[in-house]
């Protein structure tokens, strides 16, 4: 009995780390996600181009996408834009 209890005490032990390691892992993905986001945003500005041969790179064709009206580069729009262009 004592060993049962004492198994079930580590493997609980073991999933609760395991989770808060998880947990810590999305954090830290989100906030640098969003620290590209700004980075970003300071960079570029909404200026009406809208097509994925206007753009220089993916971070500007990601940020015209999720922030400039009319944008035509999502053609599937499954949010990754210019899927298809070999430059990025």
């Amino acid at each position: 009995m004592k060993k049962a209890l004492f198994a079930i005490l580590i493997s609980y032990g073991t999933l609760a780390f395991s989770s808060e390691i998880l947990v810590s892992t999305e954090v830290h993905q989100k906030a640098t996600t969003f620290k590209n986001i700004d980075l970003a945003s300071n960079h570029f500005k909404c200026d009406g181009r809208q097509y994925c041969s206007q753009m220089t790179s993916r971070a500007e064709a990601e940020f015209f996408n999720e922030n400039c009206p009319d944008t035509k580069m999502d053609g599937d729009r499954d949010g990754v834009p210019c899927e298809n262009d070999s430059r990025f």
